[in-house]
């Protein structure tokens, strides 16, 4: 059963076909079209499409030549595809297959083969993304994991390095943690993690912010092209808004409700380089320092990094 609308890319040098594929499929997914091998590209490398049908023989390049262009793209190569052709010779469809292609369409189609071939493929799709999504999911949470934070960290370092924009890194740990589960107990230490998660992810709201658990009771927000007042404002809010959950804490010495303490960084946007794993360590020191200070406090620094030749 199909969750959501799906988007097909449908490559085809003649307009009749492309026509007779939409009128077939277009009440059930969005189409696009492209007559030409080059616009096949462009197209789905902006759009992004779930599956794309590609007929072999093009006007400028062939459809083999499509594939092998999209399958050594890192933004289109897990897009499946499936070839239309009205050639019938296996050493055709082998070609084909070993260049990453899903499956095999012949022209006339048979359209309830059609139809059920590309659900099959869309389904098989949407159940991939699941669990990719799935995979990089907090299971207490909600909220990215470590290892879905790591991988866009990595992205994220090597965006502002190739553009010399500047990224933030907000690390916070909610203060006298183990000393609340071992009076209140897990399951409410549970839901304090929960509580702080959601009010987390909902002050850092922009698009591609992103709120991940770095472990245990540490959670950590990267943004993306942020300075470092922004970064530090940021962490003043979220810091105010889980004080204003007023979670009872006993066990804090500091105050008589759940507190979290957060430390800030910023990249340069100055020279084309930077050390990512040097800028989580400034971020740890400031995090080490608001602690030091009395916890439910932020400290931040501004963070230059020795350009690099």
């Amino acid at each position: 059963m199909i969750e959501k609308r799906a988007t097909i890319l449908v490559v085809d040098d003649e307009r009749i076909n492309i026509q007779i594929l939409n009128n077939a499929l277009g009440d059930q997914y969005n189409i696009l079209a492209a007559m030409t091998g080059e616009r096949a590209i462009k197209v789905a490398s902006e759009s992004l499409p779930c599956l794309i049908l590609l007929d072999i023989v093009l006007p400028d390049i062939s459809g083999h030549d499509v594939c092998r262009a999209l399958k050594s793209n890192e933004l289109t190569q897990h897009i499946p595809i499936i070839f239309i052709t009205a050639q019938s010779g296996a050493d055709d469809e082998l070609i084909g297959l070993e260049l990453g292609a899903s499956d095999y369409f012949r022209k006339p189609f048979v359209l309830p083969l059609v139809k059920a071939r590309i659900r099959n493929q869309i389904e098989l799709v949407q159940k991939t993304a699941e669990l990719e999504r799935l995979a990089w999911i907090d299971g207490l949470t909600g909220v990215s994991n470590r290892r879905r934070f790591d991988q866009l960290y990595f992205d994220a370092c090597k965006y502002a390095k190739r553009n010399k924009r500047r990224i933030s890194i907000l690390l916070l740990d909610i203060d006298f943690f183990k000393q609340y589960n071992d009076h209140y107990g897990h399951v409410k230490g549970d839901e304090v993690l929960k509580k702080v998660a959601r009010t987390i992810e909902q002050c850092a709201s922009r698009p591609l912010d992103l709120v991940a658990r770095y472990g245990g009771e540490e959670f950590v927000i990267l943004l993306t092209d942020s300075s470092e007042s922004e970064g530090a404002m940021l962490a003043e809010k979220v810091r105010e808004k889980i004080e204003e959950l007023a979670i009872p804490h006993i066990k804090s010495t500091i105050h008589k409700a759940v507190t979290i303490s957060i430390g800030v960084t910023t990249s340069s946007d100055k020279g084309s380089a930077f050390d990512c794993r040097k800028l989580l360590e400034v971020a740890d020191r400031c995090l080490y320092e608001a602690k030091s200070m009395g916890r439910n406090t932020v400290v931040s620094t501004d963070f230059r990094p020795e350009m690099t030749e």
